[in-house]
């Protein structure tokens, strides 16, 4: 099968890309393999496609802003006794180019063509735009 799709999902909380990855640093020292993880109620009926190379793209303050690549869907219990899926992800954060993105509640699904690129190497090391800026210039499409 050579069909891969995305998720998209608010990085709700989040005030930068660098406080993504601080928050699931801390985080990840709690968990077994030390893999970040999303866990949410609803299973993906699309498990297949996100995982023949998906990535869940986070948006921060409106813009979709980065990527990390799904490694696999665990199954979860909640002491409730709900089912729930864990979204593992792989460690590293990928600045993409930015895209504006209405709040929503969930995740959503993304098509591969319609997701951001990641930004070229050595980029992600520039000084990034002030959030309005970036938002902006990508509401007019200009980023």
């Amino acid at each position: 099968m050579d069909k891969r799709v995305n998720l998209v999902k608010l990085s709700v909380g989040t005030e930068s890309v660098e406080s993504l990855m601080v928050w699931q640093e801390m985080r990840r020292r709690e968990l077994p393999e030390g893999l970040p993880r999303h866990v949410t109620r609803m299973w993906p009926k699309r498990a297949a496609e996100i995982l023949n190379g998906g990535s869940i793209y986070w948006v921060i303050k409106g813009l979709i802003q980065c990527r990390q690549r799904i490694l696999r869907l665990d199954e979860l219990t909640g002491e409730d006794g709900i089912r729930r899926c864990a979204i593992v992800l792989d460690p590293e954060l990928h600045r993409t180019n930015t895209a504006p993105k209405r709040p929503f509640q969930g995740w959503r699904y993304l098509k591969t063509e319609d997701s951001p690129a990641d930004l070229p190497a050595g980029k992600s090391q520039e000084e990034p735009l002030p959030p309005e800026l970036s938002q902006a210039l990508a509401e007019i499409g200009v980023i």
